[in-house]
């Protein structure tokens, strides 16, 4: 998904698709966020601020840009889970660590959902999400309108697991990334059709507002993957 540059419109957060996780979030301040920032996929600008998660290396770098003013890892040090909430202008950044499977075992707060506020809107990107969410996930992110959602159903959870963390999560509006194939999303529509409606975007980037958040729970669908 290449990204869209340009100010977000004045009362909205634009949001484009960069590539695998990766997405630009842009405030109408003119702040901005790229998420799962790493070294193969990278937005047309130099961010503000990237978010980061490391269960695979198309997650993170460890050699940002040196002009990134934040540089907000999703993991720890020594196995201590990472802590954020940020705000910067018009933006409100915060994280809830999550586990990852490590080999055959677990690292315990080893990525994060980072959720970002911008114009009104609570944003929330699982991440490399690899458990079903409990009650104190849930309390944790708050409430979320929208949800950057990886749909591959093996690398991260499976099909139904997705589908059950994406109806705990309640949000009116899922955007579908890192998937691997138009088989692996169409799997996905699927399932989630039956009780979401389906929207394809022409567009690579969605404008944002509380006024213009879908009404019925709605899958956007933006171009490439």
């Amino acid at each position: 998904m290449p990204a869209h540059g340009g100010r977000a419109a004045q009362g909205a957060a634009r949001g484009a698709g960069c590539g695998h996780a990766s997405f630009l979030i842009e405030s109408p301040a003119g702040v901005s966020i790229v998420t799962d920032y790493n070294d193969y996929v990278r937005a047309n600008l130099v961010p503000r601020i990237v978010t980061m998660n490391h269960a695979h290396d198309t997650h993170y770098t460890d050699a940002p840009d040196p002009g990134i003013e934040y540089v907000l890892r999703g993991w720890g040090r020594d196995g201590a889970p990472a802590h954020h909430e940020v705000t910067v202008e018009d933006v409100w950044i915060r994280n809830v660590p999550t586990n990852i499977r490590r080999g055959a075992g677990t690292e315990y707060d080893g990525n994060s959902m980072f959720v970002f506020e911008v114009a009104g809107v609570c944003i929330a990107h699982l991440g490399h999400l690899h458990h079903l969410l409990t009650k104190e996930h849930l309390e944790a992110l708050g409430r979320i309108d929208v949800v950057l959602a990886p749909v591959d159903g093996s690398y991260t959870l499976d099909l139904e697991g997705m589908v059950e963390v994406l109806k705990s999560i309640n949000a009116p509006l899922v955007i579908p990334m890192h998937y691997f194939s138009q088989y692996g999303l169409e799997r996905f529509l699927a399932r989630l059709g039956q009780e979401w409606t389906i929207r394809r975007s022409t567009e690579t980037f969605v404008l944002l507002s509380r006024e213009t958040l879908p009404k019925t729970r709605t899958v956007l669908v933006l171009p490439g993957r």
